[in-house]
């Protein structure tokens, strides 16, 4: 329930008598107004704050005696902390956390200024690691949505610096946003917190595979691990946030498959050993099914279909179609689900990517001598009977 559902509605309920003017006064102070953007302002405030505050000292930064940057730093991300802490004790949590944030976001500042000085940051990723360390800490102690956020993005932010300048990969960053934060959210399950977590912990992965040089297929090995895990956790809501992002890449790259495979140098990077890739994805596979099974989700086992290896066959034609037929099976399979669990987000979800698969077969097989005009008869007969077919089923199935 909202605030503008009661203020649009509630006179209505009232006149009805399904509430009397005093509850539907209660219920309105229990939604105040503009209370979510007003509790947004202070963290988005502290952002702008430290922001203005680092291109100010970076602009005279040279020209401050050694004593002085040591001081400047110390005091203002302490002064930070202890400023957040302050307001948090007084019950204003939203300016609090706000401070806070800031606070780590100008620890991390003195690092980097601090290494710099001292030409450390260039050779040693410590420092960087200690920030995400805090982060997580803080996460902790403060049980902070935000600050679970900006620590995802600080872990990215460390691991790119590491990958891009200093050639490296930093498994401790890595463990910190995997078992840190991934340990926090399994506790405290959130839809959130569930996506922007699989995000981290995708650019991780595919960091990782670039510093490696191995075939970008891979990068669905850990993608897959991080979709298992959803599978385990009771939360279903929080779970499929979390399984969200890999689903949504492993969409994106088969129909990036049945768009471009053709092209011998891309299908060539695709095709990792196959008995090794076969059987790492298969004991993802395996350790998926038995969290389906045990919490009773067997279902959404489809899922898996966009993971068929199709990459091994012959660029061209063949591939375009065994990924067109790949992508319509798992749309179908999205539809079917959703028409069985009366899922109407899940329909809606089901029709786009029906949709999408249809326009790029579309695109890459009739395009040269289908009319646009027939194309689209098609795939609104496609959609309508499907549509047709499923509500006839869920009919029969009420019925009896």
């Amino acid at each position: 329930m909202s605030r503008k559902l009661l203020e649009t509605d509630g006179p209505d309920w009232v006149k009805k008598g399904i509430i009397s003017p005093e509850q539907h006064r209660q219920l309105l102070e229990l939604y105040p107004e503009d209370a979510r953007a007003i509790g947004l302002l202070p963290l988005l405030g502290s952002l702008l704050v430290g922001l203005s505050a680092l291109s100010l000292v970076a602009a005279n930064w040279q020209g401050l005696p050694e004593w002085l940057r040591i001081g400047l730093l110390l005091g203002a991300f302490l002064g930070a902390y202890a400023s957040g802490e302050f307001f948090l004790r007084r019950g204003n949590s939203s300016v609090g956390i706000g401070l806070v944030g800031l606070g780590l976001i100008l620890f991390g500042a003195a690092i980097i200024l601090t290494g710099q000085m001292y030409q450390l940051i260039g050779y040693d990723v410590t420092g960087l690691v200690a920030w995400a360390v805090a982060g997580t800490l803080l996460t902790y102690l403060y049980r902070s949505r935000f600050l679970f956020v900006l620590t995802v993005v600080i872990g990215g932010v460390v691991q790119g610096y590491t990958t891009g300048q200093l050639g490296a990969f930093s498994y401790a960053a890595a463990v910190l946003t995997a078992g840190g934060l991934g340990y926090y959210w399994w506790r405290r399950p959130d839809i959130l917190l569930g996506g922007v977590l699989a995000s981290g912990l995708l650019w991780q992965a595919g960091l990782l595979i670039g510093h490696l040089h191995a075939k970008i297929t891979w990068f669905f090995v850990p993608a897959m691990l991080i979709y298992a895990a959803g599978d385990w956790q009771t939360d279903r809501p929080a779970g499929r946030a979390l399984q969200g992002p890999p689903l949504i890449t492993a969409f994106i790259f088969m129909l990036g498959l049945a768009l471009y495979g053709e092209v011998g140098s891309y299908a060539g990077m695709l095709r990792p050993p196959l008995l090794a890739y076969v059987a790492a994805l298969l004991v993802v596979l395996a350790l998926s099914l038995a969290g389906k099974r045990t919490r009773g989700r067997l279902g959404s086992a489809t899922d898996w279909l966009l993971l068929l290896p199709g990459f091994y066959l012959p660029s061209g034609l063949p591939l375009a179609v065994a990924s067109l037929v790949v992508l319509y099976a798992y749309s179908g399979a999205v539809l079917w689900r959703a028409q069985a669990e009366q899922n109407s987000d899940r329909v809606t979800l089901g029709t786009i990517l029906f949709i999408l698969t249809t326009m790029a077969a579309y695109f890459k097989l009739t395009w040269d001598f289908m009319d646009k005009s027939l194309f689209f008869l098609l795939g609104g007969v496609l959609l309508l009977g499907l549509s047709w077919y499923l509500r006839r089923r869920n009919t029969r199935a009420s019925s009896r």
